[in-house]
């Protein structure tokens, strides 16, 4: 559980970096609906979620480190208390408990949203707001620029609207010790269900029973939503990156390949295992899976302080070469190879990618044009893979095999820790699981 003095402190760190006499404007998500009168879960905006940790739409957060403030306000527009509103809807937080819960200084109805805008902007030399993420939202702010730009002399708007976003994904980068936690707790409830649907897998089963297991094993545990859509892909669809359909009949012979996380508090896992059928690799099977653990291991073992992802892509780039040359799935030699890129064809995405409050998580990869060191508090994935077509022009046996393995890793100041330890991925591992 992140406390709500870790929220009140992220938001003043926030206002600290912001020039001075500004004004932050964070708007929360809105309802999205799914077909007519009906909507999809809520989820809250990541943005306002790190500074508050409030999950009730339409709300604004207003910040301002004006010096008539001494130099930090902060205040909330949220849905007002109706009763009528809450039997159809659900319960509302109300200004008067959200000015106690959050620590704020102000607390307005969402119905003087409009003028709301207009008093806060006023005044301020620079806005700092994130235009181009929520629709209603840079209309409303857009119309209170207006509305001001417009009225006597005595009003005045900002003259400099800035992003807010960099200044806010830089933060969301570094995890604390709270995120962390969550993050290790979305980790384990993902690999509890990732053990349940490697168990319940057999010759017959669909893909999308797996994916109930799953699901039922996140909502039990508490995570009512995966983190993103839920891939199980079994023969052939191993080897389409992104396969959501999951309505195959699972067969005796196959590889399953399963790429799913829960969401837990906001926070999201991401994990991916590729395993048997029947319970035990074929030997062509167990040299491809093993050879993108060998890759995987090794970008495992270098990653820490200092060490760019792309120095452990090329690491990984080598050994699934050298590889796929001794299985003589490339011809020509590993420098060959190297060069030409040839590669790509079996290996064509990134080695990982940050996580966090989004699964493809905020923050900037290269810093003045060159790679970014990894420092202690990044939060990554490591996800090796082989993919080779059906109709790839290697002997018959490696054709159809998908294999991916993903493991979550937060960067510590001596190396690195998995959160995901839990799922097993050693070949004897996986086939004892299975056989049990």
């Amino acid at each position: 559980m992140i406390s709500q003095q870790e929220f009140f402190a992220r938001r003043q760190r926030l206002l600290a970096q912001c020039q001075p006499n500004s004004v932050c404007l964070i708007p929360a998500a809105s309802r999205v609906t799914r077909s007519r009168d009906t909507e999809y879960t809520f989820r809250q905006n990541s943005d306002f979620w790190y500074l508050t940790g409030f999950d009730e739409p339409d709300t604004w957060l207003l910040l301002s480190n004006h010096e008539r403030h001494g130099g930090s306000f902060m205040a909330m527009v949220c849905q007002p208390k109706d009763k009528d509103s809450e039997i159809w809807h659900g319960r509302r937080l109300g200004t008067e408990m959200a000015l106690a819960r959050f620590d704020l200084d102000e607390a307005y109805d969402l119905d003087e949203l409009p003028e709301v805008l207009m008093h806060w902007l006023m005044g301020h030399d620079q806005v700092y707001f994130g235009q181009g993420q929520n629709a209603t939202a840079d209309t409303l702010f857009n119309g209170a620029m207006q509305s001001l730009r417009e009225a006597p002399k005595e009003y005045s708007a900002p003259v400099a609207t800035l992003d807010v976003q960099p200044l806010l994904h830089e933060m969301r980068l570094f995890k604390s010790a709270c995120e962390v936690a969550v993050m290790k707790a979305a980790c384990q409830i993902s690999a509890r269900a990732h053990c349940r649907a490697m168990q319940s897998a057999a010759p017959g089963v669909f893909e999308y029973q797996l994916e109930a297991e799953l699901h039922h094993e996140f909502a039990m545990a508490g995570a009512r939503s995966p983190a993103y859509s839920t891939i199980v892909g079994s023969g052939e669809n191993a080897c389409i990156l992104h396969y959501t359909e999951n309505s195959k009949e699972l067969a005796a012979n196959e590889l399953v390949l399963i790429d799913a996380g829960a969401e837990f508090m906001g926070y999201a896992a991401d994990i991916t295992r590729t395993f048997p059928v029947s319970g035990t690799f074929s030997a062509p099977q167990k040299e491809i899976y093993n050879l993108v653990l060998k890759a995987q291991e090794k970008a495992l073992a270098m990653l820490g302080p200092g060490v760019t992802l792309r120095d452990a892509t090329e690491r990984v780039i080598e050994t699934l070469t050298e590889g796929l040359v001794a299985l003589k799935l490339l011809p020509g030699t590993v420098a060959e190879n190297l060069d030409s890129e040839s590669w790509r064809q079996f290996f064509m995405h990134g080695l990982g990618h940050f996580i966090g409050l989004d699964v493809h998580d905020v923050g900037d990869y290269r810093i003045d044009g060159e790679d970014r060191p990894l420092q202690p508090g990044m939060v990554l994935t490591v996800e090796p893979g082989l993919y080779i077509a059906p109709d790839a022009p290697v002997a018959e046996q490696y054709q159809g095999i998908g294999v991916r393995i993903e493991d979550n890793v937060v960067v510590t100041a001596t190396g690195i820790e998995v959160l995901t330890s839990d799922v097993p991925k050693t070949v004897p591992e996986l086939e004892a699981l299975l056989q049990r």
